[in-house]
């Protein structure tokens, strides 16, 4: 499970690749922690909030960015960065989480929208998945 970053005008474009749709996801989550606030996921510390999501959409592509979207809007709610998601219940098109994370003061970055902008999730030759997402900043 990995992520990197490429330039992109006014957003940030960031490739994610896991072993497992699971794995992209929490690579996804991990990725915009780190654009939120660089190495706070980093260590292995306390939790100081829990938060449970739980969506349905129509493909994992839509399913992850909804997903990206909703961890988004609880850090900003609950200024806090998420780094950790436990699965309950994940398909293509259904996911129930509790995301676990680290209250902070200020972000690094501000993200104004995870785009749905060149996104597909696709599961190579290689058995892997992958995806570009932009996010607005």
């Amino acid at each position: 499970m990995k992520f990197q970053y490429f330039a992109h005008t006014a957003d940030i474009r960031m490739k994610v690749e896991g072993n497992s749709f699971k794995e992209l996801m929490v690579a996804g989550v991990l990725g915009m922690a780190n654009i939120l606030k660089e190495d706070i996921c980093d260590t292995e510390d306390s939790f100081d909030i829990k938060s449970n999501i739980a969506l349905k959409a129509t493909d994992p592509t839509c399913l992850l960015i909804d997903f990206l979207s909703e961890v988004l809007s609880h850090s900003y709610l609950e200024k806090s960065i998420y780094c950790k998601v436990i699965f309950i219940k994940l398909t293509a098109t259904d996911v129930i989480a509790d995301i676990y994370g680290k209250k902070t003061i200020g972000f690094d970055e501000e993200i104004k929208a995870v785009t749905y902008h060149e996104a597909e999730v696709v599961k190579t030759r290689g058995n892997t998945w992958e995806t570009f997402i932009i996010f607005d900043i």
